[in-house]
């Protein structure tokens, strides 16, 4: 007899695959995008990345108390600095433990319009504790390099923290290009939260990925105040290529990934643009 998770996981890839879906392909230039972000946010859960992916590592991002790693690299043939997030094998425990209804007032270093928005206390808590340290680095490397283009990237708990970061920083360096890749992100805030990142960062400038059915982004549900913000790109069905991602319309496409009933941490989790991610040890994504 096959485990519960298989079954689980072979039902509702059947559901995937059976949804009818307006396919409106992505470019393979946004493709090899989101695969070199996905191995960034990899380089995230190693234990020692000294060039992630061959940039030069700046900062290594490293809060005890609020258990918040990452980093911050400068990729100077990209013209990119790049904020990326870990995620945590115990995201489920660490919403769970901040209870997933509690949501406090939304605020941030340097943030100015809040909009009455509310945020996941343990994500807002575990950003902020590494926000001051993230802003005073980023305006030094865009003091010596003005032209790069702002990235902040991360999956799981890391895609909820990215997408705190992304705001932060679009309220910080207002003049500064932005773009946000999310991979596997939970419900972060509430609807005027939702609203507050698409207003600041721009719906165009924000890349949010969900593997197949995986479990996470609808984790914390709808129905105690929390909505997703756009932009969400499906990739509904493997293998990862242009014409498996669909491009959602607006916060919950009810005909992407929202259709999928949630399990949680699931395999679809952990596995994203042809990549394994956020188990094991990938040396690879460190040279």
């Amino acid at each position: 007899m096959l485990p519960l998770f298989v079954l689980v996981a072979c039902s509702l890839a059947e559901v995937v695959s059976g949804n009818t879906l307006e396919r409106r392909a992505i470019s393979q230039e946004l493709l090899a995008e989101f695969t070199r972000f996905t191995s960034l946010s990899i380089a995230a859960y190693q234990p020692s990345c000294p060039k992630p992916l061959g940039t030069e590592l700046v900062l290594a991002i490293n809060n005890d108390s609020t258990n918040t790693q990452g980093f911050i690299a400068r990729d100077d043939s990209n013209k990119q600095i790049i904020a990326t997030f870990r995620g945590s094998q115990q995201l489920e425990d660490f919403v769970r433990g901040y209870n997933i209804w509690l949501r406090v007032p939304y605020s941030s270093p340097g943030v100015t319009e809040t909009s009455n928005a509310t945020a996941h206390i343990g994500f807002l808590n575990a950003y902020n504790s590494v926000a001051s340290t993230i802003l005073s680095t980023i305006a030094s490397e865009l003091q010596a390099h003005p032209d790069y283009t702002l990235i902040s990237t991360g999956h799981s708990l890391g895609a909820s923290l990215a997408c705190l970061c992304g705001l932060s920083l679009a309220s910080n360096f207002p003049g500064t290009p932005l773009r946000v890749f999310t991979f596997g992100q939970p419900r972060t805030g509430d609807s005027a939260y939702a609203d507050l990142v698409e207003r600041l960062v721009g719906v165009d400038n924000i890349y949010r990925a969900v593997h197949t059915y995986d479990g996470v982004p609808t984790l914390i549900p709808q129905a105690l105040g929390y909505r997703h913000h756009g932009t969400e790109f499906w990739n509904f069905e493997d293998p990862s290529t242009v014409d498996n991602v669909k491009v959602c319309s607006g916060q919950e496409d009810p005909t992407c990934s929202d259709s999928i009933p949630t399990t949680g941490i699931n395999l679809a989790h952990i596995y994203y643009f042809g990549e394994v991610i956020g188990i094991g040890l990938n040396p690879s994504v460190c040279e």
